[in-house]
């Protein structure tokens, strides 16, 4: 159908919708017919689809919907390579010249001799670049990552080796697609993997994220399942506040299985294999059951990626006899680089590298941190059209520059420590990575949803604080409602709030006290003056996607962050002295 559209050599059709047999169909279709499989994030906005679209020279624009249908055609005029728009998710509302619904695309494919299609998958070669990844870059404009069929088939074949995924024939493995498949992580594990090794892919709701996940997990109970942070948190979240609402006999037998199974757990992760009788009791009493709630019965591969998850969440999960895996890499590694292991994992680390994949620690301190940097048959071909950009990310001796700063322990395990980009350089110099000041603030304060550090070029460091808060499930804003867990906190510190502006507004003793309390326990362990927060404000309203300061995956936009909130970090120095 592709062919017939007169779909031309390397050429995008571009893909936007939410995760569907279509969207696979689609993505697969291109490939074959010797084009770009191009995915669209469906948050774009028109101006952002077209950046894509035109940057990929697209022939085709597959769409799921009427909504996303009209930002297409609102930037229709600017596509001079446009032949065609498909839509596949609902009946079309109207007709124009070259729209098709899904079958009437399905279709046109019938007068295309199976020869012609052949003549033109011969013609391909495994160097040849099929898919086109757009790094949802948080600077700048997005870059096309150019990935070839061996970087996708090679990539997809090592990775689902290592993690030891089951042959189809043997044992069928099932996962959840829901993730966003314009992003790396999605394609490799819903497609190309899958494909790999014949593993049996449900499509959640797109409600996913707001809320259905849950009931999809457990009506699919797949074998494996990748979370972002954020994911993993929401859960968390959700486990602690219906935890709070039960009987007390029921939150001592929890809080007694929680303790046996981190302590457990972290003695097996340290190498020591004996269960003790403790830890056999509590699997029956609780974590079975939690596993099930979870609909994670039958999953021996829970993973998380795409962004950093705290220490409290990963210990959270451990003490539930769930190992959450670190997996680390980026669309220029065609996804993952290195990847934990159920028996090989360590805490806060990314695991170790895939087989036949390296990993150099570029310029060393005296700590063994410098930047990652990776070499293997995963490493992209260029960003289309980026020809100095691509020289920036791969050096003379084909490492790619990951821009992570990171080091290896003595058995071999990586852990990021920061980005270069992302450190604070204050104005006494001093570089400061700001994740580990970030989580321990969150860890020491509760109520905290977001915590983000500000201080470059500047004399101290400040931070910006958000608050535990209901979503509207609809449109993903974050609402003034604290959530059930934030509210009990108050409670516990002797505040009657129960949303963010009664806090604010009033300046209220009780939680203000409580923040500063946990930020100066935190900033007790600082390891130089510098690295202290001096001041803090609480913001309005929690981060997200809706507001533009998270990314598509969840990533918190730093630029963004601080281009918003100008206003308030301008008022942290304001004041010529710096507080005491």
């Amino acid at each position: 159908s592709c062919l017939q559209l007169g779909l031309e050599r390397f050429h995008g059709v571009c893909i936007l919708g939410f995760n569907s047999a279509e969207w696979f169909i689609a993505d697969i279709g291109a490939i074959l017919a010797g084009g770009f499989a191009v995915g669209i994030y469906t948050t774009n906005s028109p101006e952002a689809c077209h950046y894509v679209a035109d940057n990929c020279s697209a022939n085709i624009v597959v769409v799921e919907n009427h909504k996303q249908l009209q930002k297409i055609l609102e930037v229709q005029h600017k596509l001079p390579h446009l032949k065609a728009i498909i839509q596949y998710g609902e009946e079309l509302k109207e007709t124009r010249p070259n729209l098709y619904s899904w079958s009437q695309f399905m279709d046109l494919g019938k007068d295309i001799p199976d020869a012609q299609l052949q003549e033109v998958i011969e013609s391909q070669k495994p160097n040849q670049c099929c898919t086109l990844i757009y790094t949802s870059g948080t600077t700048g404009q997005p870059k096309g990552v150019m990935l070839s069929h061996d970087n996708l088939t090679w990539t997809a074949a090592a990775a689902g080796s290592f993690i030891r995924l089951t042959d189809a024939k043997e044992k069928q493995e099932l996962v959840v697609s829901y993730l966003p498949l314009s992003h790396i992580a999605a394609q490799m594990s819903d497609i190309w993997s899958a494909m790999t090794f014949g593993v049996q892919v449900f499509f959640a709701q797109p409600d996913a994220l707001k809320g259905t996940l849950g009931d999809t997990l457990r009506e699919v109970r797949p074998t494996a399942f990748l979370g972002v942070p954020r994911v993993w948190e929401k859960m968390e979240e959700k486990m602690k506040s219906i935890g709070a609402k039960s009987s007390t006999l029921r939150r001592k037998v929890a809080s007694w299985a929680k303790g046996v199974g981190l302590q457990t757990n972290l003695k097996r992760m340290n190498g020591c294999s004996e269960v003790p009788v403790d830890f056999r009791l509590a699997r029956h009493l609780v974590y079975r059951r939690v596993r099930r709630a979870l609909g994670l019965d039958r999953c021996t591969r829970c993973y998380t990626g795409a962004a950093p998850i705290t220490r409290e969440t990963l210990e959270f999960f451990l003490s539930l006899n769930i190992p959450v895996l670190e997996l680390y890499g980026m669309s220029e590694s065609s996804g993952p680089h290195t990847i934990s292991l159920p028996q090989a994992f360590k805490l806060t680390s990314c695991g170790k590298e895939i087989t036949g994949c390296r990993t150099l620690i570029h310029k060393p301190d005296g700590d063994g941190v410098g930047e990652i940097c990776f070499s293997g048959r995963h490493i992209f071909m260029g960003y289309l059209n980026m020809e100095e950009k691509t020289k920036e990310a791969i050096d003379e001796d084909g490492w790619l520059h990951s821009g992570d700063l990171g080091k290896h322990d003595k058995d071999g395990f990586l852990y990021i420590t920061g980005r270069i980009k992302e450190l604070i350089i204050t104005a006494g110099g001093e570089n400061i990575p700001p994740v580990p000041i970030e989580d321990a603030v969150k860890d020491a304060v509760p109520i905290i949803s977001n915590a983000m550090l500000v201080g470059d070029k500047a004399k101290f460091l400040a931070m910006l604080l958000t608050l535990k808060c209901k979503v509207d499930m609809e449109t993903g804003e974050p609402g003034d409602d604290l959530t059930p867990e934030a509210v009990e906190y108050c409670q516990k510190v002797g505040s009657k709030a129960t949303k963010v502006s009664e806090i604010i507004s009033s300046k209220d003793k009780a939680v203000y006290t409580a923040i500063q309390k946990g930020i100066s326990a935190v900033n007790e362990r600082a390891v130089s003056n510098a690295q202290k927060v001096q001041k803090w404000v609480i913001l309005e309203k929690d981060f997200s996607l809706f507001g533009g300061e998270l990314g598509p995956t969840m990533k918190l936009k730093r630029p963004a962050v601080v281009h918003k909130y100008k206003d308030q970090i301008a008022q942290f120095y304001s004041e010529l002295e710096a507080p005491t």
